[in-house]
């Protein structure tokens, strides 16, 4: 079960994946973590085939639903170590929140950054993963090399995403 909230984050009630995923509307929280590392490169995963939405195209290393009863700190290590296998030392810093809406959803997403050293080890849950040098993917956006989300995000939130990595 998904929370379902307001704008502004307060749960005003509950439903299912497929009830938040099949047209509704339902807005529902997410988590979002962009990883970088020291150089300044960004991490993205691959999103496996099976996936409902978006299949095969680059994302932000990690993104997962907030569980009812769950906080968004709380589905952030979660999501984290269920996708990449790493902790979160140092903490992530919270960067903002949004609404995203596609055809089929609308997101609350609770977007975060991350300078990371250590090896990143992507589940199986994915298909695989990179580090991707900022020229590399400036020149791939555009091209339905990533997701629709992971591009707005990233080109909404350049300058935050940018300062502190390089």
């Amino acid at each position: 079960m998904f929370p379902i909230v307001d704008e502004d984050g307060n749960i005003v009630s509950a439903a299912t994946r497929g009830e938040c995923h099949g047209g509704s509307k339902l807005l529902h929280p997410v988590v979002h973590l962009h990883l970088f590392n020291p150089a300044g490169d960004i991490y993205l995963q691959k999103r496996p085939m099976w996936k409902d939405i978006q299949p095969g195209k680059w994302d932000t290393a990690v993104g997962g639903h907030v569980d009812l009863g769950e906080s968004v700190a709380q589905a952030l290590v979660r999501e984290v170590r269920e996708e990449l296998g790493i902790g979160l030392e140092p903490p992530p810093t919270p960067l903002a929140h949004y609404v995203f809406e596609s055809e089929r959803e609308r997101e609350l997403v609770f977007v975060h950054k991350l300078v990371y050293s250590g090896d990143v080890c992507p589940s199986g849950e994915l298909d695989g993963g990179r580090f991707w040098s900022i020229d590399e993917l400036r020149e791939h956006i555009g091209k339905q090399v990533f997701t629709p989300n992971f591009e707005s995000e990233y080109l909404r939130f350049e300058s935050v995403l940018r300062g502190g990595t390089e």
